[in-house]
């Protein structure tokens, strides 16, 4: 997640009112933003999004949320714990408070490491570190 990370860092780091959209043409716009509630272990957290458009509706190609961890003080990462792709209807929690308990399902928050790790490489290979300018903040 070291492409997220260098972004966030370059926009000054977490903040409740992060809102970031990192415009790399032909590419889909990059949206990073505080999401307004913590994570599933109490952690500040974030949604990193491409945004389409069907029908005049805002889709989601694909959103991930990460709580933002420092484990022992010995740097930042990003752990996931949602996944969304708006255009094949699907909606995943790999972990998430139910009923005031915590839950893990292990395989699929493997899966969304891999993928928010392939996403990651992507947007490198893509230059959406590059393409980040003060105009990217927006809040």
């Amino acid at each position: 997640m070291q492409t997220l990370l260098r972004i966030l860092e370059r926009a000054g780091g977490y903040r409740r009112s992060l809102y970031l959209k990192v415009e790399n043409a032909p590419y889909m716009a990059l949206v990073i933003e505080a999401v307004g509630e913590p994570g599933p272990l109490g952690l500040p957290s974030i949604s990193v999004a491409h945004y389409g458009e069907q029908n005049g509706d805002l889709m989601r190609d694909p959103e991930m949320c990460f709580e933002l961890v420092n484990p022992l003080g010995c740097g930042l990462s990003l752990d996931p714990y949602y996944w969304r792709n708006d255009y094949v209807g699907v909606e995943q929690w790999s972990r998430n408070l139910v009923r005031g308990n915590y839950v893990a399902l292990v395989e699929l928050h493997r899966q969304h490491q891999r993928f928010a790790a392939e996403w990651d490489k992507n947007l490198k290979l893509q230059g959406f570190a590059d393409a980040f300018v003060d105009k990217s903040i927006r809040g």
